[in-house]
């Protein structure tokens, strides 16, 4: 066996983008395109914004401060690459190969890690006589420290053994992410979305994982001395368990719907304030129309179409739950949690009550961080103080929405829609 590192090829820009076409015609089935093989590759400082390189061989290549925000880089091979202080902002990754990479103060803001494998990885190749050539010499874990993958989507990502020290995971989605043995210590993990992962084995010691959401997640032989833990949902109830409910909820949710149609003359109100419902079935297009659930925990519920017009909902956790096409009109949420909640035509309009009177919807306050908001209605609504960072607005409906003094940085909104809502300064816009 010897050991050798392979020399890097340095090309330019121009060369990169007739590189890139020609992959982007590969991609699209066109005569003339090729598959881009970029392995071993000096690639650092150089822009590939927005560009799709899926499937793309990057093995071994130095990216170190390379523009790759919005790039598409799905099932691409990023084994052993240096990405140091590389923009990967808003990225896509899903199902990449970046064992060994070195991610060192890279800029993941809202990639999308689908999947993506960031174990310990070692560069090796085959002599006539079968014996291997190593290219780079020791196999080190994965390399993140001090990157930014603050809500990151890391769904069953693979991070075994990965080097995360100092790592920014704030609002981050790691359903079943594989870390064990990781070494996550004062690592920033608060709001984090961890359920199911598996944590074993893993150093946690001095994270801080305020408010994050631990529920099936696996934590044997964690090491947690000194973590902050302060508002973290785990397996136990954040609130009155369901069990606690006077009748199943099945049940109640029946006789709700009753009390509803019958315009209170039969059946019976649903008060689900402080109750933790995560986990509940049945909330999917139910008619939940004027329901009272303050302070309740719907943390990753299934509410898609639901009828929930006129709720009182306030301060309630709707982090990572899904809302899609669900009936808001006229709800209040001043106050609560919907980060990395899926809204995606969400109806958030005013109800009109007579020709008199209007009940506009209530977010004033609420904490709508990478939110998908995408088709949905939110004419007149109060988002006074609502923190809309990364959140996506994309063909929302803001005409006459109260965005005065919302925090809109990173925002997915177009100028046209700003221009329809009210309370923006001209800075704002």
């Amino acid at each position: 066996m010897t050991l050798e590192k392979r020399p890097l090829v340095r090309i330019t820009q121009d060369q990169l983008n007739q590189i890139v076409r020609r992959h982007e015609m590969f991609r699209n089935a066109r005569m003339g395109g090729a598959r881009a093989n970029l392995a071993f590759h000096d690639l650092s400082g150089l822009d590939l914004t927005g560009r799709d390189l899926a499937h793309a061989d990057f093995t071994g290549s130095v990216l170190m401060g390379a523009n790759l925000r919005e790039c598409i880089l799905d099932c691409a091979v990023l084994f052993s690459c240096d990405l140091r202080q590389a923009n990967l902002y808003r990225a896509s990754l899903v199902k990449a190969d970046l064992r060994g990479a070195c991610l060192k103060a890279c800029n993941l803001t809202g990639a999308n890690l689908l999947s993506a494998d960031l174990r310990d990885g070692s560069l090796a190749e085959k002599e006539r006589d079968g014996s291997l050539r190593f290219l780079v010499v020791e196999a080190t874990p994965s390399d993140m420290q001090g990157a930014d993958l603050s809500s990151a989507n890391l769904t069953d990502a693979r991070l075994s053994g990965a080097m995360a020290m100092h790592t920014d995971f704030t609002d981050a989605i790691m359903r079943g992410t594989k870390l064990m043995r990781a070494n996550l210590r004062n690592a920033t993990l608060n709001g984090a979305i961890l359920e199911g992962a598996d944590m074993s084995g893993a150093d946690v010691r001095g994270a801080s994982l305020r408010g994050a959401v631990l529920t099936g997640a696996t934590l044997t032989l964690t090491e947690l001395a000194g973590a902050d833990m302060t508002g973290a949902l785990t397996d136990k109830p954040a609130g009155r368990p369901l069990a606690d409910l006077p009748h199943p909820l099945h049940e109640l949710l029946r006789l709700h719907a009753d009390w509803v149609g019958s315009a209170g003359h039969s059946g019976a109100a649903l008060d689900l304030s402080g109750v933790d419902l995560r986990g509940a079935d049945g909330l999917s297009r139910a008619c939940l129309t004027r329901l009272v659930a303050m302070g309740a925990v719907f943390c990753g519920v299934d509410l898609s179409g639901a009828q929930i017009q006129v709720g009182q909902l306030q301060n309630g956790d709707f982090r990572g739950a899904d809302l899609s096409a669900a009936d808001l009109r006229g709800a209040s949420l001043a106050g609560a949690n919907l980060g990395n909640a899926r809204l995606v035509g969400a109806s958030l309009d005013y109800l009109k009550i007579s020709d008199t009177r209007l009940v506009a919807a209530d977010l004033t306050g609420a904490k709508l961080r990478y939110a998908d908001l995408s088709g949905a209605k939110l004419r007149r609504a109060d988002l006074s103080g609502a923190d809309l960072a990364y959140a996506d607005l994309r063909s929302a409906d803001l005409r006459g929405t109260n965005l005065a003094g919302a925090t809109l940085t990173g925002t997915r909104v177009t100028r046209m829609q700003l221009e329809e809502a009210t309370g923006l300064s001209r800075r704002d816009g």
